[in-house]
């Protein structure tokens, strides 16, 4: 999909990680630095490219019933605000938190992308494909943030309650516990456990605990090894005089063979299936077109007799005429009664196309008032 080129010039080298629609023609350009909302052409503004860096101190988030705001703080420098419908905000949230935190070296800049970004009131739940960022606050993110990784991560669990549901993570033996609103519960379990066992690849939890009680176990074991004295000085007073070569076995060396087995291919017979001559099939079909054209020729010489019979009588009844009778035949009163009837239709025909035409014009001003008001009630909807 083509970019228009003011945010072609905008953007110069740097690659589009994320694009966004935010309604009409307006998009939002998410790259690895900046974002970039574009406002095209309407009726309370020009087209524009606004830029607002991901090197934050805080991003914030302010959502009405119809529009939203996202700001970013830089600190010293001032911050920045740009407005977009509500509806959109979600969408164009995700990728903006994903670049913050990339900027902010949060996230790891080798590939590491966002996988859900949760806000529940005072609490911002952040899941990438390697670790867990937890803001508490009114702000989104901001420098006072705590992140998980999942490498440091030996244990997951969800407690439900009656009204949320708490989030229990073993990190290096210690447990972080966080609460979840019920609503949200479903899609941060499956989301997180996703995101865990793909990063550790296994399938469930379930082997996720064993992968983890195995590897807890080969440490304890190699702990044991290390701390046990497995020197042996032999017999006797003299502990030096014992023979090296007396407390080590030689290995007992073994062959093994394999068994191979061949499998003598099988083959399968074809069968020929006969089909029909092509050529009866035709001559069928001609000896049935030639039947078609006899009996249409029967049934048209027929006809031929009653043809003539009727022409001629209708021959004789034009002889049986009025003339010189002083009477009007029902054929001619019929006539003048047709033509004043014909005129009066042409008449009321024409008034009729002369108010279809005016209120045809009158509908089409109307549309064009009404796409008028719809375009501004949206504009102002996207934050114009």
């Amino acid at each position: 999909m083509s970019q228009p080129e003011i945010v072609q010039s905008v953007l110069g080298e740097e690659d589009v990680v994320t694009r966004v629609h935010l309604g009409g023609e307006d998009e939002l350009f998410v790259t690895p630095t900046r974002t970039l909302v574009y406002r095209a052409e309407g009726l309370l503004s020009d087209e524009s490219v606004d830029e607002f860096s991901h090197a934050a101190e805080q991003l914030s988030v302010k959502e009405g019933r119809r529009k939203a705001k996202i700001s970013l703080d830089y600190g010293l420098d001032g911050s920045e605000t740009f407005s977009l419908s509500t509806k959109r905000l979600d969408d164009a949230l995700q990728p903006v938190v994903e670049g913050v935190l990339s900027a902010a070296g949060v996230t790891d800049e080798d590939g590491e992308r966002l996988v859900q970004a949760f806000r529940f009131s005072e609490l911002t739940f952040v899941i990438t494909d390697a670790r867990v960022v937890r803001h508490i606050g009114s702000a989104v993110w901001d420098e006072d943030y705590e992140a998980y990784r999942f490498a440091d991560v030996t244990d997951l669990e969800f407690e439900s309650g009656s009204v949320a549901t708490t989030v229990v993570l073993t990190v290096n033996g210690r447990q972080e516990r966080f609460k979840i609103p019920n609503e949200q519960a479903r899609l941060v379990r499956e989301k997180l456990a996703r995101a865990l066992c793909d990063y550790h690849g296994v399938g469930s939890l379930e082997e996720f605990r064993v992968q983890m009680e195995k590897a807890r176990a080969n440490a304890e074991s190699a702990d044991d090894d290390a701390g046990r004295d497995n020197t042996d000085f032999g017999a006797g007073p003299d502990p030096l005089s014992a023979n090296p070569g007396e407390l080590s076995d030689e290995p007992a060396n073994a062959t093994r063979s394999e068994d191979s087995a061949s499998a003598e291919p099988t083959q399968q017979a074809a069968r020929n299936q006969s089909t029909g001559s092509a050529e009866a099939a035709a001559a069928t079909g001609a000896v049935a077109e030639a039947k078609a054209a006899e009996a249409a020729t029967t049934q048209s010489a027929a006809e031929s007799p009653a043809a003539e019979q009727s022409s001629g009588n209708v021959a004789g009844a034009d002889d049986l005429g009025f003339e010189g009778s002083g009477f009007e035949s029902a054929a001619e009163s019929e006539a003048g009664d047709t033509a004043t009837a014909d005129a009066d239709y042409a008449a009321l025909a024409a008034e009729v196309e002369s108010l279809r035409e005016v209120v045809e014009a009158q509908s089409e001003q109307i549309r064009h008032q009404q796409e008028l008001v719809e375009q501004l009630i949206e504009e102002l909807r996207r934050g114009r």
